[in-house]
């Protein structure tokens, strides 16, 4: 069946799984270089939180516009300007301190009081790659609800979207050892330069499915099978307004799923690393093998979970009851990191893998939220729906990251900096219950968006 239909859809969900490998890559070099860096400049767990949530903080608004800018430009152009900003973002941290001077001389002459130059200048190269980085997810969900037929979107969205894991997997195998043995600007360079060898693929095999002259006229047939599913058209796509988006509440319940879950996954991507450090006394190459262990495990998550309403769908539940019931197990799981502080004494290896669970927990999770848009949107809305939960998430993870720094400097003036781990980590374990619970009450059965 499979031969007959045609599997090119496939190829452009590989393209999506590199492009988030790569994405990943980038914003996780400064977690993993921050011992390094902190050393060198002096940062305190505040000042690091300061720098790491600028990035979360334009990352936020720019999602909002993202997907409005996806909508407008199409896919295949939106996603190369998306790449060509955020590689240029990575690349740039390598000129962080020249970048923080000019910053500083330029605020001295406004008479402004300045930050401390790196400071200044990891803050704007953040900023640089928070812009570009915000056009992946709503790029890549708009290609899959284009490319695949809803009762495939959320196990393609998994396997795209373990992309997040791979990159999450490489960067500690790889940072560490380039910037012990190239320095810390190297990392930057090399790790940024990757974005642009994707573009060449991009640009060969990517384009809409009415256009796409790979794709055969069955498979094209099996991805407009859906009741509901409307011919591609060339006229430009409508403008939907964001006030009458946000009259839904299936807009309401992505947004705040994702303002409840995102700062989770970016706290275990930024302060990891420093957790090794300030518990277990692990850093530089020493964090290598733990870090690629666990996200290793959330790869896992993040396929297994794409599949997962399949399992209920098999049963006769509808597909978006399908993946609500799914995301509800999966809820749970992030339940074993309270266990991860109280058994950490015993070995660093018990909270990896703990913190793995949940990590993993988390892309599963991911990979069924980001589906839940296409279940109920309309294609042409997608972008943006993407782009306001996506604003949400990331503005939840300012508050986290911010929260984190705060606690950490606390709790370690006071000699138990433990205390703060503890705290953040009940936070992560409990927040996707609590997402899931507010999510079912906004919208407690299916209902498609039709009149927009």
């Amino acid at each position: 069946m499979q031969q007959a239909i045609g599997k090119y859809r496939w190829t452009i969900c590989t393209l999506l799984f590199f492009a988030t490998t790569i994405n990943y890559l980038d914003r996780q070099v400064l977690s993993l270089l921050k011992p390094t860096l902190e050393e060198k400049f002096g940062w305190s767990n505040s000042d690091y939180a300061n720098i790491a949530a600028v990035f979360q903080f334009v990352y936020a608004i720019s999602l909002l516009f993202a997907g409005r800018i996806i909508d407008k430009l199409g896919t295949k152009k939106g996603y190369t300007l998306a790449i060509i900003i955020w590689s240029l973002g990575a690349a740039i941290h390598a000129l962080a301190i020249p970048i923080g001077q000019s910053i500083a001389t330029v605020l001295g002459w406004v008479g402004l009081v300045s930050v401390p130059v790196s400071i200044a200048g990891f803050m704007f190269s953040r900023a640089v790659l928070g812009i570009g980085e915000s056009g992946n997810f709503p790029a890549a969900i708009k290609a899959t609800a284009d490319y695949f037929p809803k009762k495939e979107r959320s196990f393609a969205t998994g396997i795209f979207n373990s992309g997040a894991n791979v990159g999450a997997i490489l960067a500690p195998l790889t940072v560490p050892w380039i910037a012990k043995n190239w320095g810390w600007e190297a990392a930057f360079l090399i790790i940024g330069s990757i974005g642009f060898l994707w573009l060449f693929f991009w640009w060969a095999f990517y384009d809409t499915p009415g256009k796409q002259k790979r794709l055969s006229s069955e498979e094209l047939s099996y991805i407009n099978s859906d009741v509901h599913a409307l011919p591609e058209t060339t006229l430009p796509p409508e403008k939907i307004s964001w006030y009458k988006l946000l009259r839904y509440k299936q807009t309401w319940a992505f947004t705040f799923g994702k303002f409840m879950t995102d700062g989770v996954w970016w706290f275990y991507l930024f302060w990891l690393p420093a957790y090794l450090k300030d518990q277990h006394g692990i850093s530089s190459t020493g964090m290598m093998l733990p870090l690629a262990v666990l996200y290793s495990m959330t790869m896992i998550g993040s396929i297994s979970g794409g599949w997962f309403p399949v399992y209920f769908i098999r049963r006769g539940y509808p597909v978006y009851t399908a993946r609500i019931k799914a995301m509800l197990v999966i809820a749970f799981i992030p339940l074993l990191v309270l266990l991860a502080q109280p058994l950490g004494h015993i070995s660093f290896w018990i909270p990896i893998v703990l913190i793995g669970f949940g990590a993993s927990a988390h892309s599963a999770w991911s990979a069924n939220i980001f589906t839940t848009v296409s279940d109920m949107f309309p294609k042409k809305a997608v972008g943006s729906i993407v782009g306001i939960g996506g604003m949400a998430g990331g503005i939840g993870g300012v508050l986290i990251t911010k929260l984190g720094g705060t606690l950490f400097d606390y709790y370690k003036a006071k000699g138990h900096i433990e205390t703060g781990y503890t705290i953040m980590f009940a936070i992560c374990a409990l927040a996707y219950l609590i997402a899931w619970l507010v999510m079912k009450l906004l919208v407690p059965k299916y209902k498609a968006i039709t009149d927009l």
